[in-house]
């Protein structure tokens, strides 16, 4: 569970770490009310996983948690990127466990930017088991993909500064995979403004532990699993959900592959597909504003292959 505190803290951190990304408002008529586009999808790695990373090497940092081994994290996706970046930003070493079918260009990119890569096992699930044994083995401290105090706070100063940046927001449309970035939004904005929880109808972690009333494992397909694939909501943030009252909204991959086209042709904003789920829901109805409501979109990531566009 995390608190404004945290998320507080969090932007004490990692200020002047991080990019203070803008936002965009779209063309007025279009909806009931304003929306704007938070484009977090510029920040450092392009994604918000920066702000999470960071905040997490520093609060272990402070607390005298780091070893000459570093850190150590499993993603071949943002999460590692984030960290590989963070680590090597504040001069840490990183090491990065990956599924051995991970994609060449984001194993060089991992690379690139410093961090060791490991690679082994045919899924995700191998390489976390891999990186906490390793954790273990050597001290590194472990930096989960979305489900730690430090990450989801880390995130969540995403809605600070849109608290600053659109004076009266009554609502942010968050798209959610683990629920990192929702939970520290939620947890920044909470008794000021509601959070909108997007999800694809192939991956509703979410959706789907609310229904339940705790975590629950889910199948997951579709355009954005790449992004949002988690395979169930992280304990911190169902906690959070419930305790600010998050609603979860469907989307289809059609209405995902609609919102990012939509994206570029109007405004020239390329994300990811994941990113473009926050913007389906306006777009398919799945969320419909009141009159006046004033509502920003979090755009949260543009790391994708650009031969889809």
């Amino acid at each position: 569970m995390i608190s404004r505190t945290d998320v507080d803290e969090a932007a004490q951190r990692i200020h002047g770490l991080t990019r203070l990304t803008p936002v965009l408002e779209a063309d007025r008529g279009q909806y009931q009310g304003p929306v704007w586009f938070k484009c977090e999808f510029l920040q450092h790695t392009g994604s918000f996983k920066a702000r999470g990373a960071l905040n997490r090497i520093l609060a272990s940092q402070e607390r005298g948690e780091l070893t000459p081994a570093g850190i150590v994290v499993a993603s071949g996706g943002n999460a590692g990127l984030a960290n590989a970046y963070a680590a090597a930003r504040l001069g840490v070493p990183a090491t990065v466990f990956v599924p051995a079918a991970a994609p060449a260009v984001k194993v060089a990119k991992l690379r690139d930017i410093g961090a060791a890569v490991v690679q082994g096992g045919a899924e995700y699930a191998v390489a976390y088991e891999a990186a906490v044994a390793h954790a273990a083995g050597t001290g590194a401290v472990y930096c989960h993909a979305y489900d730690q105090p430090e990450i989801a706070a880390g995130a969540g100063t995403v809605g600070l500064e849109l608290l600053d940046q659109v004076p009266g927001v009554d609502t942010a449309l968050v798209a959610v995979g683990g629920g990192g970035l929702m939970a520290g939004i939620a947890a920044a904005v909470e008794g000021r403004a509601k959070v909108v929880a997007v999800e694809p109808e192939g991956a509703p972690t979410l959706h789907a532990a609310l229904r339940a009333g705790s975590p629950v494992d889910v199948a997951v397909s579709g355009v954005a699993a790449d992004s949002l694939g988690a395979r169930s909501v992280g304990s911190i943030g169902f906690a959070v959900a419930v305790r600010a009252g998050v609603e979860s909204v469907l989307v289809t991959d059609a209405d995902i592959i609609a919102a990012r086209s939509a994206l570029w042709n109007g405004y020239r904003i390329v994300v990811e597909h994941g990113a473009a789920a926050a913007y389906a829901a306006l777009l398919s109805g799945a969320y419909v504003p009141g009159p006046d409501e004033r509502v920003a979109v979090v755009l949260c990531g543009a790391n994708m292959d650009p031969a889809t566009l």
